[in-house]
């Protein structure tokens, strides 16, 4: 039969929660040694695709700059590993002998991603990797425009990390991507937490889904500069964040405040490195299309 797209979703939801519910069983157990060589082969998948990802991601969505979100890729694959790698998350972890205290480790669970459209394989790549180096089962809800590239960017580590002996449907991407399966995902019993990193409306709903959440919404940072700082440098470490993957991180400097002393200086070196102020005209113009 032909079922309608909410349908299909729902259904591609349950079964994706249900054995990942399995497949966690299987590994709530495993040892560092083997949630380390699995993370460690579904680092070296992503570095060996994080170009070709990125190309797909630009290709997809039509934002950023392929080169820059192959180096976002990397960070999100070898920059995290990096970090986390020498971390001991199974058996026990730390042991207090004056407090009489010892710590294990164990898992959540089942965990759910949310992911956007302006980071899309970047942020399958790390939220797979520090889930499974905690023996989490994991399931990606993409964003709509950004299915594909998501769906291979996690079809490429799951297969590295099931090579390394990953119980299968550990790690999934919802492919039949609507509002409906989603949602069923935020309620379905074998979800135990989520992750979502999105616009304001599907965090909210994450938060709103009765169950442990953690979300990120849009950014809308401001940067001080003060008199203290180098002008020159100031500004060069603020129009190449501000232009990164043509400013689809929302982490980026989004105003800049700075002290009267070095603020017309400030603006100048800032033009010196391509940034552009723009006349009333431009600004009305500009804002008349975006808003």
């Amino acid at each position: 039969m032909d079922f309608d797209a909410d349908l299909r979703s729902i259904q591609e939801a349950r079964e994706l929660a249900v054995r990942a519910k399995e497949a966690q069983k299987a590994f709530a157990m495993a040892d560092q040694e083997t949630v380390d060589r699995i993370c460690e082969a579904m680092v070296s998948a992503a570095m060996a695709n994080a170009a070709r990802l990125g190309q797909l991601a630009h290709e997809e969505t039509g934002f950023g700059n392929p080169i820059h979100k192959r180096l976002k890729n990397e960070l999100a694959a070898q920059g995290v590993w990096d970090n986390i790698k020498d971390q001991k998350t199974c058996g026990e972890i730390r042991r207090d002998e004056a407090k009489r205290i010892v710590e294990f480790g164990a898992p959540v669970g089942v965990v759910l991603g949310l992911s956007p459209s302006t980071n899309p394989t970047a942020t399958a790549i790390f939220k797979t990797l520090i889930n499974v180096k905690a023996r989490n089962a994991f399931i990606l809800a993409p964003h709509p425009t950004a299915k594909k590239c998501t769906a291979e960017a996690i079809r490429v580590i799951a297969e590295a990390g099931e090579a390394a002996g990953m119980p299968k449907g550990l790690v999934s991407c919802v492919t039949e991507v609507h509002p409906s399966g989603t949602d069923e995902l935020f309620h379905h019993y074998a979800v135990n937490l989520i992750l979502a990193t999105g616009g304001p409306g599907m965090v909210k709903a994450a938060h709103s889904a009765g169950k442990p959440a953690i979300g990120v919404g849009p950014g809308n940072v401001p940067v001080y500069v003060d008199s203290s700082a180098s002008p020159k440098a100031a500004a060069a470490n603020i129009v190449d964040s501000k232009s990164f993957d043509c400013s689809t991180i929302c982490a980026t400097e989004q105003a800049v405040f700075a002290h009267a002393n070095i603020a017309k200086e400030l603006r100048e070196e800032m033009k010196a490195k391509g940034a552009h102020w723009l006349s009333k005209e431009e600004a009305d113009k500009l804002a008349s299309m975006m808003f």
